[in-house]
């Protein structure tokens, strides 16, 4: 570890020696802590940083970017999937082939969770939400309880027990309490030696005149660096190592907010591996135009996410032939990789991985020792993306699924208009309603009289009633006949392995 002196010297020289105005009214054991993270800094790189943050952040282009439409084109139909489009018969045919892949222990899910509940306005990380289910279920055990009917699944079709391992990345905010949490819940059921966390790199917050944050008076203020932190995870905490170890050729990756996602999806992973893919997205039709999602396309024929902002209107609104909208593949941070791509990317890429800009509002001290938790952006985030890898596959496709199956993500605190824990709550009751009707269950009124079934609930309205189905009873809407044809249904109904059991002796 370093000394005061050496930092000081090392600060003065980048710039940045008002990190220690406050040294002569640390304790002890805070010196010690703040020169330790000092010492782990490097400061020729803290310069680049600084500086490259704030060009970019005042030189970031806010308009389409020139010549852009010169050289986007869509992704070749033959490289894509889609879930409307397949008959039945393929889609079995992917699935089968997820499903075997699950049984031989080649498939894991990766779970993005470095972000805190900031914009939900909680104190805590994303996962450990609940949206407000009839059954209280956070993100968290929703998802765990997914993975363990997978595995079942699998291990029902093949006659042999399998294992889906689940990593997990957190951050250096999120860690903590998502392993404390998964411990007082016993992690959902899973086996805890399956379940791995790991951390990805922080990296210091900037100041719009280049200078750094501080977070406490011995503290610098730091944050994630974003989902593109993945890659660099990955082999400071020798991820890859353990994946080799367990067998795992596949990985699906996703983010933790969307309360809709299919974990290690066998129809995604079927259809990737049947296509020979090192490298996949999920995505959904974009609803309009001007709809504010990243489309996945071709740019000077190299694969990647062009942001909604860079795009020029007319290029938005481009219509084929049979009147869809030609950048219609809105990205919803749904991938599937290789093991081997991402040894690839870890041994080769890394430092070619773009950097974007993020303006946030980044709690610090100010002159006066004083916290302050700023109402609008006073700091510069360097984050890089999670898809910023497309460019490097050998072999890429896109599986197109459907929106009001698969991606209702959890963004914003309830009161804005869109990403709210009630609209995610709205979309899982309302898939839940689906899959019973469709299993031949009719629903009663509170006078006992029949409700009309209404298969497409209105989006921004409450479905018709309220039917909750736990993912330890059907994974995606499988198996529900057997429990609710012809069965009247007085709601709110939770179908978990009680009520199961009830319906069947009846």
């Amino acid at each position: 570890m370093i000394t005061f002196e050496e930092a000081k010297t090392r600060l003065e020289l980048v710039g940045q020696s008002h990190l220690l105005r406050f040294w002569p009214e640390l304790n002890e054991e805070e010196k010690s802590l703040f020169l330790a993270e000092l010492s782990e800094v490097n400061m020729e790189e803290l310069e680049d940083h600084c500086r490259g943050a704030t060009k970019a952040a005042f030189g970031q282009e806010t308009s389409p970017r020139d010549g852009l439409h010169l050289e986007m084109e869509p992704v070749p139909p033959e490289f894509i999937g889609s879930v409307k489009r397949s008959d039945k018969n393929t889609l079995d045919d992917w699935e089968n082939e997820g499903i075997f892949q699950i049984s031989e222990n080649k498939v894991a899910v990766l779970l993005l969770a470095g972000g805190q509940g900031t914009r939900l306005g909680v104190p805590y990380p994303k996962g450990m939400y609940s949206v407000g289910l009839p059954s209280k279920k956070t993100l968290y055990h929703i998802q765990a309880e997914r993975i363990r009917k997978v595995q079942e699944l699998a291990a029902g079709k093949h006659g042999s027990k399998c294992t889906v391992p689940w990593y997990i990345m957190t951050s250096e905010f999120t860690l903590d309490p998502t392993e404390k949490f998964f411990r007082e819940n016993h992690h959902f059921g899973l086996d805890p030696s399956n379940v791995v966390m790991f951390e990805q790199r922080m990296v210091p917050a900037v100041g719009f005149n280049g200078k750094l944050l501080l977070e406490q008076r011995g503290k610098i203020a730091m944050a994630p660096d974003g989902n593109g932190g993945l890659y660099r995870a990955l082999v400071d905490n020798q991820v890859l190592e353990d994946m080799e170890r367990r067998g795992v050729e596949y990985l699906h990756v996703y983010c933790v907010d969307n309360i809709l996602v299919k974990m290690a999806d066998p129809t995604f992973i079927g259809f990737c591996v049947r296509k020979g893919a090192d490298c996949g997205a999920k995505v959904v039709e974009k609803a309009y135009p001007e709809e504010p999602v990243g489309v996945v396309c071709q740019v000077g024929g190299v694969y990647q996410v062009v942001e909604y902002s860079e795009i020029l209107p007319e290029m938005a609104k481009l219509r084929g032939p049979a009147g869809e909208l030609v950048y219609s593949a809105g990205n919803i941070c749904n991938h599937f990789f290789t093991r081997d791509f991402l040894r690839t990317i870890s041994q080769h890429f890394l430092g070619e991985l773009k950097q974007h800009v993020a303006l946030k509002k980044v709690p610090f001290v100010d002159e006066d020792g004083n916290l302050v938790k700023p109402n609008k952006s006073n700091g510069i985030k360097m984050e890089k993306y999670v898809f910023d890898v497309f460019q490097f596959s050998k072999k890429f496709v896109v599986f197109e699924v459907l929106r009001d199956e698969e991606f209702s993500p959890l963004k914003n605190a309830d009161g804005a208009p869109l990403d709210t824990p009630t609209t995610a709550r709205r979309s899982l009751l309302a898939q839940h309603y689906r899959w019973a009707l469709a299993a031949g269950a009719t629903f009663l009124d509170q006078q006992g009289m029949p409700l009309p079934p209404k298969l497409r609930p209105v989006q921004d309205e409450d479905p018709p009633t309220v039917c909750e189905i736990s993912p330890l009873i059907s994974y995606f809407g499988e198996g529900l006949e057997q429990l609710l044809r012809d069965k009247a249904i007085t709601p709110p109904f939770i179908l978990d392995d009680v009520a199961a059991e009830k319906l069947l002796k009846n």
